[in-house]
């Protein structure tokens, strides 16, 4: 018995090293910029992988092109875009928005709370149909959880690999704060083949630095996410088009619902609905940037 439970502690200390081992840790990014992220490296894009000639040798191949920048030199239409496009409730959750996730799960109350009875028991009714909706749990996933995953580690959907990422979230939000999390994203999001950060995606793909973005530029990199590979400004899919009109209509204050994973799973090659001419601007205000005494630009050794 004491063999066993000696067994059962070194294997539960093993678990809970394993789920705070990070390196370097988040508070390092603080006052760095990564050299490179885990997604970088298993694009091929990380230092082990380049060549003399600046090129990848992993899987896409091409000249890895990554610019990082302080968030007040990314237009605020940008920031404004993928908040809309990606997870509306960025400035006010703590890093997991729990109610998207129990609604991916097909949860219908309009709030979740645990002290109510009725969601108790609404929540534990779709539970069971966690692993037949574990592709539509993608469309819950918070810019601070992209982020951790960016950052430390894969596209994998592991259930393990998923409670590491909830912990390395919890991490950045208490490390970090919302301004520096949204800088790093900004600036570590893949949007494209070798496009690693909105610097480098927009003077790819619009020949202009990430400050003097437009509108319309910026919902364009926006609706590229989740899928850059397949769907950039470079590409032009009509799901990045649709999703582009869609951020834009938002931004402009039309209450457009549409189902996360509709918008994901549209590949029409369609053209978008025009535009109003005349919207009210009615945006989510832009993460506000650090005082230039905040600036970074120091990177991971």
């Amino acid at each position: 018995m004491r063999r066993a439970l000696f067994i059962a502690g070194g294997l539960a200390g093993a678990f809970v090293f394993w789920l705070f081992a990070v390196w370097p840790p988040p508070s390092w990014f603080r006052t760095h910029w990564p050299a490179h992220t885990a997604f970088m490296q298993m694009r091929g894009a990380g230092p082990a992988n380049r060549r003399a000639d600046g090129k990848a040798d992993g899987r896409t191949g091409g000249p890895v092109e990554y610019r990082p920048v302080p968030l007040d030199s990314i237009a605020g239409a940008m920031q404004q875009a993928v908040i809309i496009g990606e997870d509306n409730l960025f400035l006010t959750h703590g890093g997991i928005d729990y109610l998207s996730l129990a609604r991916a799960l097909g949860y219908r109350r309009a709030e979740l709370d645990l002290r109510s009875g009725r969601d108790r028991q609404e929540l534990l009714a779709v539970l069971p149909k966690a692993w037949e909706r574990r592709d539509r749990l993608r469309g819950a996933s918070t810019i601070s959880q992209q982020l951790a995953k960016n950052l430390y580690l894969s596209a994998s959907r592991n259930p393990l690999r998923k409670v590491k990422e909830a912990v390395i979230t919890w991490r950045l939000e208490a490390a970090l704060g919302k301004q520096r999390i949204m800088e790093l994203y900004l600036n570590v999001v893949e949007l494209g083949d070798g496009v690693w950060g909105v610097e480098a995606a927009s003077r790819k793909y619009f020949h202009r630095s990430a400050r003097t973005l437009t509108r319309e530029q910026a919902a364009a990199l926006a609706g590229s996410l989740p899928f850059p590979l397949r769907s950039n400004p470079g590409l032009r899919p009509g799901r990045m088009r649709w999703r582009q009109n869609l951020i834009l209509r938002r931004m402009r204050g039309e209450l457009v619902e549409v189902p996360r994973t509709e918008a994901e799973t549209s590949d029409a090659d369609s053209t978008p609905a025009p535009l109003p001419p005349d919207a009210t601007d009615t945006v989510p205000p832009a993460v506000e940037a650090p005082p230039p005494e905040a600036s970074v630009v120091d990177s991971v050794p």
